[in-house]
């Protein structure tokens, strides 16, 4: 099913959660519309797609260093990555 190209059932995966993401956040805009604004610990006034995008943005980040430092396992960038997340969608 995936070998048209060089995917494999993790990366269709990511893109599965990507894209459930960004659909909860259409339901969610749909039923309570203004994006839940508040500022955050950057300083910034963020809605819900920004600290997303924020999370999106840092968690390739993460991987990409760890990648590029330590190489693989990829457990210990996936813990950091989900802090990142929480933290964004928490704080930020």
């Amino acid at each position: 099913m995936l070998s048209w190209m060089a995917w494999t059932w993790p990366t269709a995966l990511v893109f599965v959660g990507i894209f459930s993401a960004m659909g909860v956040l259409t339901v969610l805009e749909i039923r309570k519309p203004g994006g839940d604004e508040r500022k955050g610990a950057l300083g910034l006034v963020t809605t819900r797609g920004d600290r997303l995008f924020l999370t999106l943005l840092g968690s390739a980040c993460i991987f990409l260093a760890w990648l590029g430092i330590f190489g693989t396992p990829l457990w210990i960038p996936l813990g950091i990555a989900i802090c990142w997340g929480t933290f964004c969608f928490w704080k930020a």
